[in-house]
């Protein structure tokens, strides 16, 4: 008979979720393949968690019972979705949309204090991941504020794995899909030429996409975008209030923005994982797995690998870029990078080029953020205008 693991660690405790990324480490170099009432088996090790990412056959993404276009997929279904979304995160569609992604920023960028404190995710970093994530679908800014309470809800339901409020949260975000998707239809030849109405016109084996598999993609799309940009956005603003010489150096030297972002973003993860589900038995990292166990690739762990990452808490701009799973690898590996980057890159340039420094605030800490989210939930600032 079949025995339940005993949980070697629990992701949920008030331990961990004080300073998740010093959790990870730990469990990283005291148990690397762990299992948890909650998360089930979690790999830490940059190797595992590569070896999972090329070998979809055994770590299947076939993870949940719901539609997750091209996420929850597996080849072939998963190729012939990725060959429709790829072809909306090209350089092409980039270079159209970077003037509205600079013109929100600046927006955004102006209309921090002159000097003052700020309490930089609420009145910066959301508003930014709401604003471009609307901008590049064609969603009207009626949305923002319900997309704010929904991805709040969002998080709260799936750390507290409340099945009941999850199906809920899913059930309204896709009211909103729905009524964006009718606007488009009625409109017919009139209809916004956005992305959005583009996916109505999408076609997958002969026959158009149907309504579910576009909700689905546009869900993928945006449960993604919202947090991760947010928190991404807060972690790089973070990280150059601590260190000024940096900012000084990305002033002086603004080509080395995007690598500075992704070094700082693999130091201080804005995605902590995703899931997998065995396929097959394997061994990993001295463990028996079998058939139909879940596994959690925990991303913010594996980027900080001493094994791979010589000081890994260090920042270094010299790393090898190839070794950082800030956006994944293999056939997963996320088909809305360039958007990230794109967006990262304008917001960091913005702010450096309109603000002559930014520090920690003095008679405030930041709030870190906690499981299924990262960064943090506050982050007061003092800001110096230009």
């Amino acid at each position: 008979m079949d025995s339940k693991p005993s949980p070697e660690w629990d992701p949920r405790s008030e331990a961990v979720l004080q300073d998740q990324i010093a959790a990870y480490d730990e469990m990283r170099r005291r148990c690397p393949v762990a299992h948890s009432d909650y998360l089930n088996w979690s790999l830490f090790r940059h190797d595992d968690v590569t070896r999972a990412l090329h070998d979809p056959i055994t770590f299947s993404s076939a993870v949940s019972s719901h539609l997750a276009v091209p996420s929850g997929m597996d080849p072939p279904q998963h190729t012939e979705y990725r060959r429709i979304i790829e072809p909306y995160f090209d350089a092409e569609r980039m270079q159209a949309f970077e003037p509205a992604c600079r013109a929100i920023a600046v927006e955004l960028v102006e209309s921090l204090p002159h000097s003052g404190e700020v309490e930089f995710m609420s009145a910066f970093a959301e508003d930014y991941a709401l604003r471009v994530q609307s901008a590049f679908l064609g969603w009207p800014g009626e949305l923002h504020d319900p997309l704010r309470r929904w991805t709040r809800k969002n998080h709260a339901a799936t750390l507290a794995r409340d099945r009941a409020a999850m199906e809920a949260v899913a059930f309204e975000f896709d009211g909103y899909i729905r009524e964006l998707l009718a606007v488009r239809r009625s409109a017919g030849a009139s209809a916004p030429a956005d992305l959005t109405t583009s996916l109505l016109r999408e076609h997958l084996d002969g026959r158009p996409l149907d309504e579910e598999e576009i909700i689905s993609i546009l869900r993928n799309w945006t449960v993604g975008e919202l947090s991760t940009i947010a928190a991404s956005v807060g972690i790089l603003a973070h990280y150059l209030a601590t260190w000024p010489a940096l900012q000084q150096q990305l002033r002086r030297e603004p080509a080395l923005v995007p690598s500075a972002i992704d070094e700082i973003l693999r130091l201080h993860a804005p995605l902590i994982s995703n899931r997998r589900v065995l396929a097959r038995p394997v061994e990993i990292g001295g463990q028996k797995l079998a058939a139909g166990e879940r596994v959690t690739l925990m991303w913010a762990s594996a980027n900080r690998d001493e094994a791979v990452f010589d000081e890994p808490e260090t920042f270094r701009l010299d790393r090898d870029p190839s070794k950082n799973l800030l956006y994944g690898a293999g056939i997963h590996v996320c088909p809305g990078a360039p958007l990230a980057r794109l967006e990262l890159r304008i917001i960091v340039e913005e702010l450096l080029a309109r603000v002559q420094n930014i520090a920690p605030a003095p008679d405030a800490a930041p709030v870190n953020a906690v499981y299924p989210a990262s960064g943090f939930v506050e982050l007061p600032l003092w800001i110096d205008g230009a």
